[in-house]
């Protein structure tokens, strides 16, 4: 039987946000245990591979010491099983975010009605960040302060290098 306090905040983090960050941060409050699922998509070329982004993930979240970080392909909602989890977290971001993560909601419990999803509504801050905005800004900016209004200062030596590379 699944945990009842244990959640599941599945994404690419390729890399992780502030954005990101935010969500982990607030769902480490609400639940007992948070697992971070890296999902591999075959479809996409990622900048980081999945052990990278574990790395960057565990670095920013080492203080959270109800958060592990794990890789997975296939669908989240059968990962969310494997971690004997019943409940998703996503983020979203207003408007943007809205319509493909409720689709996406639907499909899930569609695939397993014993799954919750949980949202949490992304601080204005954050709102606007995305992975691919921010790849394009460290592309264009060599200022690891404009860098670190979008991603964790810890982790802009490797953006900076994978990006070089």
């Amino acid at each position: 039987m699944p945990q009842p306090h244990t959640a599941v905040y599945t994404g690419s983090f390729d890399p992780v946000t502030l954005g990101h960050l935010h969500v982990i941060e607030r769902a480490s409050r609400l639940f007992d245990k948070l697992i971070i699922g890296i999902g591999i998509n075959a479809d996409k070329k990622p900048l980081f591979d999945p052990q990278e982004r574990v790395a960057l993930l565990e670095n920013v979240t080492h203080d959270f010491s109800n958060v592990c970080v794990e890789v997975f392909s296939g669908l989240a909602v059968d990962f969310v099983r494997s971690v004997d989890a019943n409940i998703m977290v996503r983020g979203i971001r207003p408007l943007t975010d809205t319509a493909g993560e409720f689709t996406m909601m639907m499909a899930n419990h569609q695939l397993d009605p014993s799954i919750e999803t949980v949202f949490l509504m992304a601080d204005e801050r954050f709102a606007h960040i995305s992975s691919s905005l921010l790849k394009q800004i460290a592309m264009l900016s060599d200022d690891d302060e404009q860098l670190a209004k979008f991603v964790p200062l810890k982790i802009i030596p490797e953006l900076r290098s994978k990006l070089r590379s």
